[in-house]
C-alpha cells in the first residue's frame, strides 16, 4: 500500500492495520478478531499484500451488498483485483448475472430441495450409522462426516463419480483454504487447482453433450445467454463455482455447529430432547458462525460508513462482522438456539444472495436430525488444539468422542 493510500484512509478516520487474514489460527480466533475490530471502527484499512479495506458491521455490509453497481462482484479475494478466472454466476454483474440466476432458480427452489430430502436423509443416515458402529467411539468429524456428507450429494447432483471425492477435496483445499504467506505461490497453487477442476469438468461436459442425464451439468447445457447457447468456457466456470459452493460451505458450517454442540452439552441436550427446534438452531449457527469472507472491487468513487473509497479500491467483508454485530443482534456473541427474530445475512443479501440457501439449510437440518438419533452425546477429544483457516472460516479438524450406549 502506498503512503498516499494510507494517508487517505487515516484522513477518513479509518484505522490502519496490517495482518494476514488467511492465516491458520486457534479455533474461534477470527470471529473474535473481527468482533474486536468492529468495536474500533466499522471500516478499517489492511496493509497486508496490495492493501484493501474491510467492513465489519451489519449496516455497512448490508449497504455494500445492495449496491452492486458500485461494488463489483468480479473478484474473489482483495489480494487479486484482476483475477485470471471467472466463477459463474458469482463473479458476474448486471444483466448477464440476472440471466444466469433466472435459469438456475428452478434448480435450487424450495420445491426442488424438497424432492431431494429422501436422498439427503439416506446419505446422512448411512454416514452416521457407519460412524456410530465403530468400536473406538471417536471420529474426526470434519474429515469423515462434515466434508463427506455434502460433497457426496454434490458429486451425485453434478453427475460425477463419488469415488473421486478425495481428489476433489484436495483441489478444493488448494483453492479456498491455502494460506497466503507467499502471495505469488498462493496464487499459482490456487490457479493450478482451478485448472485441474475445470479439466475434469470439461470431460464431464463432453460426455453430457453426447448423452444427457438428469443432473445439473446436463440441465446447464440447455441454458441460453442473450439468446445463444452458453459457451463451453462459461459452463466450465459455472461448474467451478458449483464445485466450490457444494464442497465447502455446508462442510464448514457443520464443523462449527458440531464444535458448538460438543462443547455446549446444554444446547445439545435441548436439540436431542426437542428436535423441533433444530431449524431455529440451524439459523443461529449460521448467524453466530458465519464463515464467508467475500470481496468486492469499487467501480467508482463512493463513501461507505464515512470512509471515502476510490474506483479500483478493494474491499472485503467477513459476514460474521454483520451477523455478530451488537447493533443488529442482542447478545450477538452468544449462541441462542431459539433466537427470534433472527434476521441474519449469513447467506448474503442483494442480487448475489446465496442461490443454494434452501439446499444448505436442508442439509444442515437433516445432518443434525440423523446424527443425534444415533449419537446423542459426544464431546471434544481432550488435549487437541483445534485450528481454523482464515480466508474462509472453517475448522481444519474436529476430533470428537462418545460413550457407547
Amino acid at each position: 500500500m502506498t503512503r498516499a493510500e494510507s494517508d487517505r484512509a487515516t484522513a477518513s478516520g479509518c484505522p490502519v492495520h496490517n495482518f494476514n487474514y488467511t492465516e491458520l489460527q486457534k479455533a474461534g480466533t477470527w470471529f473474535e478478531k473481527y468482533d474486536e475490530l468492529r468495536s474500533e471502527s466499522a471500516v478499517y484499512r489492511n496493509e497486508f499484500g496490495p492493501g484493501f479495506y474491510s467492513v465489519v458491521n451489519y449496516e455497512g455490509i448490508l449497504d455494500l451488498l445492495q449496491r452492486p453497481d458500485t461494488f463489483s462482484n468480479s473478484v474473489v479475494t482483495p489480494l487479486d483485483p484482476n483475477p485470471a478466472f471467472k466463477w459463474i454466476p458469482e463473479m458476474l454483474d448486471g444483466d448477464e448475472h440476472h440471466q444466469w440466476r433466472r435459469q438456475l432458480g428452478p434448480l435450487f427452489s424450495p420445491k426442488w430441495v424438497e424432492s431431494l430430502e429422501p436422498h439427503i436423509r439416506e446419505c446422512a443416515a448411512g454416514l452416521a450409522d457407519e460412524i456410530a458402529s465403530r468400536s473406538d467411539n471417536q471420529v474426526d468429524f470434519m474429515r469423515e462426516f462434515a466434508q463427506v456428507f455434502p460433497a457426496t450429494i454434490f458429486l451425485e447432483l453434478m453427475g460425477m463419480p463419488v469415488e473421486e471425492l478425495d481428489q476433489f477435496m484436495e483441489w478444493e483445499h488448494a483453492i479456498l483454504h491455502a494460506t497466503a504467506d507467499d502471495l505469488e505461490a498462493h496464487g499459482e497453487r490456487q490457479f493450478a487447482a482451478m485448472q485441474a477442476v475445470m479439466g475434469r469438468f470439461a470431460s464431464i461436459i463432453a460426455e453430457r453433450r453426447a448423452e444427457p442425464k438428469d443432473d445439473i451439468v446436463s440441465k446447464a447445457l440447455t441454458f441460453e445467454i442473450d439468446g445463444a447457447p452458453v459457451k463451453d468456457e462459461d459452463l466450465l466456470s459455472f461448474c467451478l463455482l458449483m464445485f466450490m459452493a457444494g464442497l465447502d460451505t455446508v462442510a464448514a458450517t457443520l464443523g462449527w455447529t458440531f464444535y458448538h454442540l460438543a462443547s455446549h452439552p446444554e444446547d445439545r441436550a435441548r436439540i436431542v430432547e426437542d428436535p423441533s427446534i433444530i431449524p431455529s438452531a440451524v439459523e443461529e449457527f449460521l448467524r453466530a458462525y458465519a464463515i464467508v469472507v467475500p470481496a468486492r472491487k469499487v467501480m467508482h468513487d463512493t463513501e461507505l460508513q464515512g470512509v471515502q473509497l476510490k474506483a479500483g479500491d478493494m474491499v472485503n467483508f467477513p459476514l460474521s462482522g454483520a451477523t455478530r454485530d451488537e447493533e443488529a443482534f442482542d447478545d450477538a456473541a452468544e449462541v441462542d438456539i431459539e433466537r427470534s427474530p433472527n434476521n441474519h445475512i449469513a447467506f448474503g443479501a442483494g442480487p448475489h444472495r446465496c442461490l443454494g440457501s434452501h439446499f444448505a439449510r436442508r442439509e444442515l437440518r437433516i445432518a443434525l436430525e440423523e446424527w443425534h438419533k444415533r449419537i446423542p452425546e459426544y464431546r471434544l477429544v481432550p488435549g487437541v488444539e483445534l485450528t481454523e483457516t482464515g480466508g474462509q472460516l472453517g475448522l481444519t479438524s474436529l476430533p470428537i468422542e462418545w460413550e457407547r450406549a
